[in-house]
């Protein structure tokens, strides 16, 4: 097995743990939350974004052993689950900026029916076809209406949220230990949610490798803002008084 496949099946599973374990550790402190909707929108969210690199791994080093057929079967599994990503972030985005639980759920079921539709055009017509390198899998997604539907459906509108929930919070007077740990996730966010959909879209091992490593980048911002060093918590709060 040559570096650079070890490299991209070390990247996805990296990708894989860290989401596991943070949607773990938010599941650990839901009591504490209080049991909010907004909180179990981020459990999944998380938990999807690592079945999807969890499949991507194996598909790689099924690839690599020359099993075709669970290397397409780990990737159908997992445009599965990468379909329905957006569904618990725009849930999350929608409930942070209404408040309003049912209201949060109807918009987010729009865009649960527009994954299930994506997926069944996607399926129905073959529009994945899967192709492997040295190193990778490549899935090119072919056909104007699924390309149409994924961009704006799956992409544009909830990359528009996560950037008009930013300016939100950025044009309030807040302190700044609260800009942080409400900024830096969404900033985490947005980036492994971007950068999700160009390891989907590339079709070249550089610039899929190079996404999958600013999606390990997200994954870490998220966590640097649900669990910053001390020595920064004990920063910001000085300057809060300051």
């Amino acid at each position: 097995m040559n570096s650079e496949i070890i490299l991209n099946i070390l990247i996805c599973l990296a990708i894989t743990v860290s989401s596991f374990t943070l949607a773990w550790v938010l599941g650990k402190n839901k009591l504490k939350q209080n049991n909010k909707p907004s909180l179990w929108s981020l459990i999944s969210l998380w938990f999807l974004i690592g079945v999807t690199y969890l499949t991507i791994s194996i598909g790689i080093f099924a690839e690599y052993l020359q099993h075709q057929y669970l290397n397409t079967a780990m990737l159908n599994l997992g445009s599965v689950s990468f379909a329905f990503v957006s569904v618990p972030l725009v849930f999350f985005i929608t409930y942070v900026i209404i408040g309003d639980k049912n209201i949060s759920s109807i918009i987010s079921s729009v865009f649960a029916i527009f994954s299930i539709l994506y997926l069944n055009y996607f399926h129905s017509i073959n529009a994945g076809n899967l192709g492997a390198t040295d190193h990778s899998s490549i899935i090119s997604v072919s056909g104007d209406l699924t390309i149409y539907m994924y961009i704006i459906a799956l992409f544009i509108i909830p990359t528009s949220m996560i950037l008009g929930l930013l300016l939100l919070l950025l044009l309030q007077k807040l302190p700044r230990s609260t800009h942080y740990k409400k900024t830096l996730p969404l900033v985490g966010m947005s980036l492994v949610f971007d950068f999700m959909m160009l390891d989907v879209l590339t079709l070249t091992e550089t610039m899929q490798l190079s996404a999958r490593i600013f999606i390990v980048v997200g994954i870490v911002l998220t966590f640097l803002a649900y669990f910053p060093p001390d020595s920064y918590q004990k920063k910001i709060r000085v300057n809060d008084y300051s």
